[in-house]
């Protein structure tokens, strides 16, 4: 199949975000191999089209006029998972998933093979790429405390990196510089006790959604971690919680103030962004710190 057949155009990109905005992209590909990734960005680069790699839009804001370039979606199409034996530990096991596979999906197989340290991810709504490519984490761990190995396209070349903490930031990563796409990872973990896994991945959803706006569209939360503070206790004693600027729909969540929702999907992504100044105007005012945001903004 010609690289062409695969790359559809003018594609509404508000259906694969979160957030639930976003206009059409020029072009789209949802690729099903390293292969045609490469295949991709060989030719955008040759018709001299800019790319952006998307994943599960869990984390991005796509602009109400769109991308007037190639998004490249990893996503069903590169979402394969499989458990093996640590060849140099009985106690542990190796479990690898592409970077389409939905992180929740991966950590709840963790879970069900009886495997210790990827609850955290079973409430993560990304993908298994772009929780690598930020080193998502909730609850006290992030991917860096399970990452085996990383495979990943650079130059145009498919590569496979042993994965240490260094490589990892605060909700960045080596992979997040550069030209470097995710396409697959594994994670060596422990053996554990099966029915006590499970209950803490029970009490972690629990406790997720007895404290965030889950049934609302959104990025999850909104700003990274000002060191020393909690975004969203900043926010609150701004007195945001729950604030609008106007009726869009683009509203401070009232559940948790570290969340921008998108009610009904009514607010474009203009009103999301003009909302999100607001708040980061009005923070540095009272506090004199800078939320810096951890969503990623795609297009105008």
């Amino acid at each position: 199949m010609a690289i062409e057949d695969i790359i559809q155009r003018n594609v509404v990109l508000k259906p694969f975000t979160t957030m639930k905005t976003g206009g059409a992209a020029a072009y789209f590909a949802e690729p099903s191999s390293e292969e045609e990734i490469k295949a991709l960005l060989d030719h955008a680069r040759e018709n001299s089209i800019d790319t952006f790699i998307l994943g599960n839009g869990s984390n991005v804001i796509a602009a109400d006029a769109g991308y007037d370039g190639l998004v490249i979606r990893i996503g069903n199409k590169m979402s394969d998972i499989r458990v093996t034996d640590d060849p140099e530990d009985p106690e542990y096991r190796l479990i690898s998933a592409q970077a389409g596979c939905l992180l929740s999906k991966f950590g709840n197989r963790a879970a069900s093979e009886g495997l210790d340290g990827a609850e955290f991810a079973c409430g993560i709504p990304g993908s298994v790429g772009g929780a690598v490519f930020m080193n998502a984490g909730a609850y006290g761990t992030e991917i860096k405390d399970i990452a085996w190995e990383v495979q990943y396209i650079e130059d145009g070349q498919c590569k496979t990196v042993r994965a240490n903490p260094d490589m990892f930031g605060y909700r960045t990563s080596f992979f997040a510089q550069g030209q470097r796409i995710v396409t697959g990872f594994t994670a060596r973990l422990k053996k554990g006790d099966r029915e006590r896994i499970e209950s803490y991945v029970r009490e972690l959803r629990d406790k997720r959604a007895a404290s965030q706006p889950l049934t609302v569209p959104s990025c999850g939360s909104t700003f990274k971690r000002p060191e020393g503070y909690f975004a969203g206790k900043l926010i609150q004693d701004s007195g945001l919680k729950g604030f609008s600027l106007d009726d869009s729909g683009a509203q401070v969540s009232p559940k948790h103030a570290g969340f921008v929702v998108n009610n009904e999907g009514r607010a474009g992504s203009e009103d999301i962004k003009r909302l999100i100044k607001y708040i980061q105007d009005k923070v540095f005012e009272d506090s004199g710190v800078k939320l810096e945001c951890e969503v990623r903004f795609l297009g105008g």
